[in-house]
This record gives structure tokens, sequence and C-alpha cells, in this order.
């Protein structure tokens, strides 16, 4: 909503907002664009009879705002269908979906379509090293967009990326997440069908070849050209790793290398969104090598294993992972980075999926690469009894508050140690405060 916010400002719009505990640096980059926060959900700022009123799905039913929403002739539409009709009609727009990977992988496109020169517009869901902010509008006709399978608003129950008109579509993954509003993973499935079907058949589908459930999807019909990508020549391109450098990775289409990129990005699911960006940015006409060359300078997007600092021999990084599938190649990922490094993760099990207990039978599997891991969370009462045990005799340490998790780790941690802090919200700024604790 926030990009929303930036798009609408800088299409000539004047643009207010409410919302509730904004935070860097999705707070910094409204107020440099001059768009006043409300805080809170009163309905205080519709008072003013603005000309039209942009509904996120945050909003439900009893709200003063929602109530008086509903209670007046004020013009209102979720932000997906406001984005779909007044930007993305007119553009070429490449969009990015699935379980994981969104932002990274939307970052990783833009990058290669600026770095050739194409000044994309794009609304990413973070922000990344290279642009100043999560989203832009340019005279281009390229539009890359994070394409999330969330509901659009509380009137509007539709997925958030049936709106967008999209003619490059890259699928990196699928399982069953957002149990507040899916009650399976098929629900989520039909949900991706729906955006299948909006593929024009001159456009184009990225499928990774090693996830069965995004198989299934196109089984129920597709219309579009198709090109795969994944870890073995089973996939149309695949990578395969180079044993000569930890990070560096070689693009193979059959037996044949067809470009190669060393950078410092950890994580073999990075490379593979490596390579579904470039296998869309074939469409707007960027070649494999060309896209390989603007990926080596690639910069990761801050809050995606973003490195806080190194105090005591202790490096640290914030991430956004939120999800045990996430969670688990993060760490994998620190491993790889980090050879013979002891890792602690300290994860805030934040997203209402997470919250309910939904993933909670997922989590010991997930950790258990890592050597320390803490759960913050204030009230663990919503959590299945036998999922709490599970997660105990993996030795996961359950706290209440991130001052319980500081006064540990301070005493734990010692030289050579990485930890990682892991959370979809501001986690109370915990990952500065124990750089600065250390640090001292």
């Amino acid at each position: 909503m926030g990009g929303i916010a930036a798009i609408a400002r800088q299409s000539g719009h004047q643009v207010t907002g409410s919302d509730q505990n904004v935070y860097p640096p999705m707070s910094t980059q409204l107020e440099r664009l001059g768009i006043t926060i409300h805080n809170g959900y009163s309905a205080e700022p519709l008072r003013d009879s603005p000309d039209q009123v942009i509904v996120g799905n945050v909003m439900t039913r009893g709200m003063d705002a929602t109530e008086y929403l509903l209670s007046n002739p004020t013009q209102y539409v979720s932000g997906p269908q406001w984005l779909g009709d007044h930007v993305l009609r007119q553009k070429t727009v490449y969009s990015v979906a699935g379980t994981h990977g969104k932002t990274t992988t939307s970052s990783m496109l833009a990058w290669i379509l600026e770095d050739n020169g194409m000044a994309p517009g794009f609304l990413i869901g973070g922000v990344c090293h290279h642009f100043e902010q999560s989203a832009r509008l340019t005279e281009s006709d390229a539009f890359v967009i994070e394409a999330d399978e969330y509901d659009s608003a509380f009137f509007d129950k539709r997925s958030k990326f049936v709106h967008y008109h999209s003619r490059v579509v890259i699928l990196n993954n699928l399982e069953f997440d957002h149990a507040d509003i899916f009650e399976n993973l098929a629900a989520i499935k039909k949900q991706f069908h729906h955006l299948v079907r909006t593929i024009p058949q001159d456009g184009l589908l990225v499928v990774n070849k090693e996830d069965a459930n995004l198989q299934a999807v196109l089984d129920m019909g597709c219309w579009t050209p198709t090109v795969s990508f994944g870890l073995s020549k089973a996939a149309d391109y695949w990578v395969k790793p180079d044993p000569s450098h930890p990070d560096g990775f070689a693009i193979m289409q059959q037996d044949e290398a067809v470009a190669e990129i060393v950078w410092d990005i950890p994580g073999q699911h990075n490379q593979l969104n490596a390579l579904a960006a470039m296998l869309a940015a074939q469409h707007a006409g960027v070649d494999l090598q060309q896209s390989a060359t603007s990926l080596a300078k690639f910069q990761n997007v801050k809050r995606r294993m973003e490195h806080i600092g190194t105090a005591k021999g202790v490096t640290i990084y914030d991430d956004f992972a939120h999800h045990p599938t996430a969670i688990e190649t993060t760490i994998k990922g620190a491993q790889t980075k980090h050879p013979g490094a002891r890792v602690v993760c300290v994860i805030e099990p934040r997203s209402n999926s997470m919250r309910s207990g939904a993933h909670a039978a997922q989590l010991p599997q997930a950790v258990s690469c890592a050597n320390v891991c803490f759960l913050v969370y204030p009230d663990w009462s919503d959590w299945d009894v036998s999922a709490m045990k599970a997660l105990k005799k993996q030795g996961v340490l359950m706290v209440n508050n991130t001052q319980q998790v500081l006064n540990q780790l301070v005493n734990i941690t010692q030289s050579g140690d990485v930890v990682i802090f892991m959370s979809n919200g501001g986690f109370d700024d915990v990952f500065h405060t124990f750089f600065e604790k250390l640090s001292k």
C-alpha cells in the first residue's frame, strides 16, 4: 500500500494515508514523498471528503474508518484494482508470483532492466539497494510488480495478482500459506490458476520445474508459452554451482553453459531467483549473458539477509523470512556463506499463519540445521501443545519478548558466530539493539 501511495503521488495526486505502527524503510520513504500518515484507523481523515479512498486488505468491518466509508457516498476501491485500472493497463507488466522470493526476484528483474537502459516502473514489497524507493512510475513501457496471492480487500476476496494485466509471469513456487484467508492448498492453487487464465497468448510463463504444485496449476489449463527453470536438465534452463566459488554458478541449457555469475549473495534459492529473472528479461530483449553481467553487480534487497554489522567477531543479519521453508533456506544459505560458523537464529512468528500456529508442525524441521534457535512471541496459548513439545524437544528456546532474547544472546554468542533475526515486521529493531550492545 505504501508503494501504491508513492505511485499515486508520482501521478500528481495529493495523497494521505492511515496506518498503524509504520516503520522504516517505508515510513521514511513516504515522508520524503510528502505523504502524511495518520496513525490508527479513525474515520477522522475521511471527513475531509477525499475524491477516492484506496482500501488495503488490513481494513476490516468494525473499524471506524471502514464503517464511515460504507455509510457515506465516498468512492472506494481496492489497491490492486486501482493500480490495474490506472497504471498497469497501459504497461507491459512483468509479474513475480510465488510463496517465497517475490521481493528478491522482482528486484533482480527490475535491476536487469534498469542496468540495460529500460528504466522500468516497478512496485516491490521491499527496498532494493539500487533504487531509492520501493515503487516508481516512469515513461517506460515495462513495469515490474511483486504479484501477491493475498486477497485484495474486505470487499474483494480475489488475489491481488488477478488485477495486474500481466504479460510475463514468473511462478517461483507454491506452498500453503496465509491460513487466515485460505482454507487449504487447493484454494491457493485455484487463485494461481485464475492468474494463469489472465496471461495472453503472446506473453510468457516462467515456471519453477522443481515445484509439483505449480505443475498441478498448469495442468488445470494453460494458454501461454512456458519456459522452465530448475536444478537439473529436466528444466529448459538450470543452475549449476561453481565448485571453485561458494556463491558462483552457471546457467545451463541442457549440457551447455550459456552464462556465468559470480556474486556474494548466498543460497541456492537466490540462484533460482536469478535464473527466473533472467528468463523473464529475455522477453524484454535482454539476453542471458547481459542479464548475468547485470546480476554480478546486484546488491540484495534490504531486510533480505541484510548485513547489520559485525561486533566482537559476531556477524549479524536481518532477514524477512517468516515461513518455515524460507527460514530453512535462509539458515542453509548462511551456513554456505559462513562455513563452519555457529548459526543462531531468532524468529518472530508474526504473520497471521505463524501466530495461529498453522506452521508450527513444520518449524522443528525448518530450524533443525541451526545451532541455536529462539522463538519470540508474547502469548503461546494459540499454539498446538504437541507442536510446542516438538519445538522444545528440538532445543528451540521459546521466550516472550525481545529483551529476554537480548539478555541471553549477549551471554551465549562468541566470536565467529552468525546471528540471524527473522521477522516480517519491525521486530522492535532488535537487530540494531543487539549490534549496539555487542559493540559496547
